[in-house]
Formats: structure tokens, sequence, C-alpha cells
């Protein structure tokens, strides 16, 4: 690129785009990149405080930012996005459909560590919906040798940073134990909290039974859902050290594989995840997920939709971030709580 005194770029090609803000009506460009400069574009030009402008020139090693941001664009894109049009240099990716976003946080960091480039995303890990922005791409200069895309083609590997997984809506049964439920003597509260987070996801209850504090009736409601082929079953209460809560040896008992039996989470502590042998999974739910607005269960739920393992080391990995400050208002999950890093 070229720069010039902006009265003598009649008839030059202008390398970007240039915008015009006006405090509380606009923020666009009012030329874009590849504009043949008239005369009467001269006083626009000036008016947005361009005495000079760069006109491109073209380079066999350079690249102009438009078509670095599209490099760094394939670097991130994979299934169930689409990409914006380029505007100012920068590309981004829309959510086309409802799933769980995952991003390579490794290699994202490191085509960020090479510098005069930059990709920016949404927390990888939480729930996204349809028509949301995962991430936009663009590069620092004007224009950048194509030698230092190439190096950024290398560092991210041949998988794109950033997938999308869809979720799918599948049906859950409810075990909900506790002699004090069972007796009547207290009301179930537990469970419209779990059909109300499930609904979210489109999820409908199968089943539901209430037992006490017998693992072996807890044992046999689970089995039972199973054999109908529920596809996820959710254990309430019983989860705690105490000597009646029997809820973890019932689970155990079904021929669930136990992967944790705690998480360092808060609220959340003595969440339990297991699997059965044909990979449906079984959780033990603590009282927290009834009366707290966000818990261990909104940071699982969607890993569980969306097909993607629960495992000992990922939970073990909530540790930072895994602190609800249980805010007045709560934002979830637009604040910090799963997004230690």
């Amino acid at each position: 690129m070229k720069l010039m005194r902006t009265q003598d770029a009649v008839g030059q090609v202008l390398c970007h785009d240039i915008t015009q803000i006006i405090p509380g009506v606009t923020k666009d460009a009012v030329f874009r990149k590849g504009h043949i400069i008239q005369p009467e574009d001269i006083p626009v030009l000036l008016s947005v405080g361009k005495e000079h402008i760069y006109i491109w020139e073209a380079g066999e090693n350079m690249l102009h930012e438009n078509d670095a941001a599209e490099i760094l664009r394939t670097l991130c894109q994979g299934p169930h996005m689409h990409a914006t049009a380029p505007k100012e240099g920068k590309i981004e990716l829309i959510a086309d459909a409802d799933g769980l976003l995952l991003v390579d946080v490794e290699r994202l960091r490191a085509v960020n560590a090479l510098g005069e480039m930059m990709i920016a995303t949404r927390a990888g890990g939480f729930p996204v919906q349809k028509g949301d922005k995962l991430c936009g791409t663009r590069v620092i200069p004007l224009v950048i040798e194509k030698e230092k895309m190439e190096q950024a083609r290398r560092t991210a590997g041949d998988t794109p940073l950033l997938q999308l997984i869809p979720f799918r809506p599948r049906t859950f049964g409810v075990v909900t134990t506790g002699s004090e439920v069972a007796k009547g003597l207290i009301e179930d509260a537990f469970t419209p909290v779990i059909e109300q987070k499930l609904a979210e996801y489109g999820c409908e209850m199968a089943a539901h039974t209430v037992c006490g504090d017998d693992p072996d009736e807890i044992t046999a409601a689970i089995t039972k859902m199973a054999d109908d082929g529920v596809q996820m079953i959710f254990c309430t209460g019983g989860m705690s050290v105490d000597p009646d809560d029997r809820t973890p040896l019932a689970i155990r008992n079904a021929g669930a594989q136990i992967v944790s039996y705690g998480a360092p989470v808060l609220p959340g502590a003595m969440f339990l995840v297991s699997y059965l042998p044909d990979g449906r999974p079984v959780c033990g739910l603590p009282g927290c997920v009834m009366y707290a607005k966000r818990t261990i269960f909104d940071l699982v739920l969607p890993r569980l939709l969306a097909d993607i393992p629960v495992t000992a080391e990922w939970l073990a990995g909530l540790g930072h971030g895994g602190l609800c400050l249980n805010c007045e208002v709560c934002h979830f999950p637009n604040c910090g709580f799963g997004k230690g890093v």
C-alpha cells in the first residue's frame, strides 16, 4: 500500500474501509475497500479526518487485512456455523444451531501469540443459541506478510479451533429419594426444578419415582428406568455423608460406573456423575441444585446433551472459576462461574 494526500487520490483504489462515526447515530464504513476514489469523495474523506489515505499497491509477498482475516476464519470455523462478510478487516462466525461451543484454548493462544493477528471467541464449554456470535478474527495491520499467515496455519493445525456440537433433546427420569418425601411429610420441590432446567433444552421427563432411603429401592428404580429406555437418569437427594444418605451406593449397585463423587464447585460439591455400560448418564444431584440459582448441574448438563463425556479430569479443572458468587441478580452464563482459564 502507499500513503498519499487525499486531494491527490482521485482515481486511486482504497485498500481499506473508511469509517465514519457519528455518536449515537452511526458507526459504519462510508467507503469500502476497492472503492475507486471520485472527485466528490474528497470532501467526505476530509470530513472524517482523512487528510492522507492508503491506496492499494499489489505486492507478491503481502496480504490485505480482509484476505488475512479470511485465513483466520478458516482456522476457526467448524460445522454448524457461518461467516459474515469482511467488514473493516474483521470476519465473525455465527452459530447455525443451538449447541455446546468448544474452543481449543491452547491452539487459540498459540495463534494469538504470533502477533499482528487476533482471534477473540466466546468462552468455550457453554451453551449457545442459533444466531449467537461465536468469534471475531482480524489482523492488526492493514497488510501482513503471507509467510506470517502461513505460520498461523501451521500453528493452528488441521482441525478447527472452534466446534459447535448441536444439542440432542432426549428423555430423562427422576428418582426422588428421602423418607420425608416418600411419607408425604414434605412436598417434592426438587423435581419441578429439574423439569424446568431440562425443558430449556427441549427434553421431556419420561419417568418419576419417589423412593425412601433404602438403597435397594433406589437401585430398583434406576434399573427399571434404564430397562424402559430412559436416556438420562437423575437421582435427587441422599448425596451427603449422613448415614441415611445412600444414593451413591444405590447408583453403583445399579451397574453404573462412577466417574466422580464430588466436584470442586460451589454450589455442587457433592455431585456424582456415572455412566451405565451403554453410555447413558446417571447423576446424583445434591440438594443445592434445588434451591441455588446456578450450580454444578448447569455446567455439566450441556455436556450431557451434546454427548461430550464428563471426565474426572474435566471436573477437576472446574475448581478455577468454580465458585458461584450468588449474585442478587444472576447473569449466568455472562459471568465468571465455570470460566476458569
